[in-house]
């Protein structure tokens, strides 16, 4: 699945700091690999404890972990909406993405230069905000200008129903607020999937802080929770120029070591790693056997036959059935044979709902 999070803010934050950290396998617990698709996009591994300990009971020839995809987006200037510095190539790689990762700068640092001169997340935020949002409105504007007329005739419901909602749109996007904060039934989220307005997508302010403030954030932090309350959206704090001290370590052994002196128990990479695979809606299924241990992502509220398809179309097409243990079950009691002889292997339909660390095998007939 190539859904991807991009990263993005200002000049000088941290962002391409954070990237790096995310593309050195050093930064991340053992075997947890980084590959570049282009210069500005890594598919990182993502990390998961229940995988070592499937691998530990089942003792696999190989362990594969699951994905996610990061983009490195150019830093955005004032009046990116109107072209200005690598503005409209800022807005298209935004537009591509599938949910943001917004990196703030909450530190103070007189030998890295402030684009505005002083620091202050909420106001680099809120610029930013103001770009996408006006990027947005612009494409509102020519979506009504489309329906307008038939919906204003009255005989094209569609029409009308579309006219509304992006009416809604307009209105929230010219009091300066993003278009996320419009409540949509499903049906009408899928009439308008095809607007793909940057402000819609699913995002996570991380706050770029020091060293001191890794564990409990500052006040340039807590000015950010407060700006975001009203936000459906997430906060991370992460020390970037930590991450970078601890990717220059050569053992794990070396990194654990930092980590537990800064009064950490896993790098901020590893959170933001994870936090971005469920900002994108995802949740990950098993394959578990003797040849491999193999971790599968799918997008939650997906039933067992789109599951299979992950593995191959040719599982989704003839699927028959799915053979299903929970994660826990399987840890409890060691192995397969023992969760089929406890009577914990449920066989399911095409209407089962996977559940975020089902192990499955599934049987189908093409």
């Amino acid at each position: 699945m190539a859904l991807q999070c991009g990263i993005v803010g200002l000049p000088n934050v941290g962002k391409s700091t954070l990237f790096n950290c995310l593309s050195n396998a050093k930064a991340q617990a053992a075997n947890f690999p980084f590959c570049t698709i282009e210069p500005n996009v890594g598919v990182i591994t993502v990390p998961d404890d229940r995988m070592t300990k499937l691998a530990e009971l089942v003792h696999p020839q190989r362990i594969v972990p699951t994905t996610v995809e990061i983009v490195d987006i150019a830093g955005l200037v004032k009046g990116a909406s109107k072209g200005e510095g690598l503005g409209n190539k800022f807005l298209a790689n935004i537009r591509e993405t599938d949910a943001i990762l917004h990196v703030l700068r909450c530190f103070e640092n007189e030998n890295i230069t402030h684009v505005d001169g002083s620091i202050n997340p909420v106001r680099d935020k809120e610029i930013i905000d103001i770009e996408l949002q006006l990027k947005d409105l612009e494409t509102i504007e020519s979506r009504i200008s489309k329906v307008q007329k038939q919906a204003q005739t009255g005989g094209d419901k569609q029409a009308k129903t579309l006219y509304d909602i992006y009416v809604k749109y307009r209105e929230v996007l010219l009091q300066g607020k993003s278009a996320r904060s419009v409540k949509l039934d499903e049906l009408d989220k899928k009439l308008v999937k095809d607007l793909y307005l940057l402000t819609n997508k699913p995002v996570m302010y991380v706050c770029n802080v020091d060293e001191a403030s890794a564990v409990d954030g500052n006040a340039y932090v807590d000015a950010v929770r407060e700006s975001v309350k009203d936000e459906d959206a997430e906060i991370l704090i992460v020390a970037a120029a930590t991450e970078a001290d601890i990717a220059e370590l050569e053992t794990y052994e070396e990194r654990q070591m930092f980590l537990e002196e800064a009064g950490l128990k896993e790098s901020g990479v590893a959170r933001l790693i994870r936090a971005a695979y469920h900002l994108l809606d995802l949740q990950t299924y098993f394959t578990c056997g003797v040849q491999e241990v193999r971790a599968w992502t799918f997008e939650r509220g997906w039933k067992a036959p789109q599951c299979a398809g992950v593995i191959h179309t040719d599982f989704e097409k003839g699927f028959i059935r799915a053979e299903v243990i929970k994660y826990e079950d399987f840890i409890t009691l060691g192995s397969e044979a023992a969760c089929k002889e406890a009577g914990k292997m449920n066989v399911e339909g095409k209407e089962y709902v996977a559940q975020d660390g089902d192990i499955m095998h599934f049987r189908f007939n093409v």
